[in-house]
């Protein structure tokens, strides 16, 4: 039904199966921006001089359901109380949640606020529907997700399998 409602907004709001600006639900399950942000990686360098610590290698950063996968990971820690307030993934960037996965050049997560705004080629998938654009910006409160600049998208109707067949 979800995708279904969203090719009747792209083609009319665009004229088409392109637009410049599209809304989606991303994300099967309730983010908690709150919960504890778990990273492994193959190397850590940690700079007390400007409060960050970066991964490098095969990072996998998850927090509650959701997980995010690229090859370098910048956290920025609070300076008042030590917390995880940014993270930004760099390198070719996954980002899953439930049954949904967003692919981009680079991810930059405020944590306080729950918003992931993902750059560069960004394709998401939800189930065998494709959607591309310049930019998204995820809101992990609301489970919605805001994608800019020349948006297109693949939607499947139907059955496309031939399992009906007797």
């Amino acid at each position: 039904m979800r995708a279904f409602l969203i090719s009747l907004f792209l083609l009319f709001s665009a004229g088409g199966l392109t637009a410049q600006e599209a809304n989606v639900g991303f994300g099967t399950v309730q983010a908690d921006p709150d919960a504890p942000v778990e990273v492994t990686a193959e190397q850590l360098n940690v700079s007390q001089e400007n409060g960050d610590a970066i991964f490098t290698g095969n990072v996998v950063v998850g927090q509650g359901e959701m997980r995010l996968n690229a090859p370098k990971v910048r956290i920025i820690y609070d300076e008042q109380d030590g917390s995880v307030s940014r993270m930004e993934a760099t390198g070719g960037v996954t980002l899953v949640s439930g049954a949904e996965a967003a692919e981009a050049e680079r991810a930059d997560y405020n944590v306080g606020s729950g918003i992931i705004v993902m750059t560069g080629s960004v394709l998401l998938t939800q189930g065998k529907n494709a959607l591309t654009s310049d930019r998204m910006e995820v809101d992990l409160n609301d489970n919605t997700a805001r994608m800019t600049g020349r948006v297109k998208t693949v939607l499947y109707q139907g059955d496309t399998t031939n399992e009906q067949q007797n």
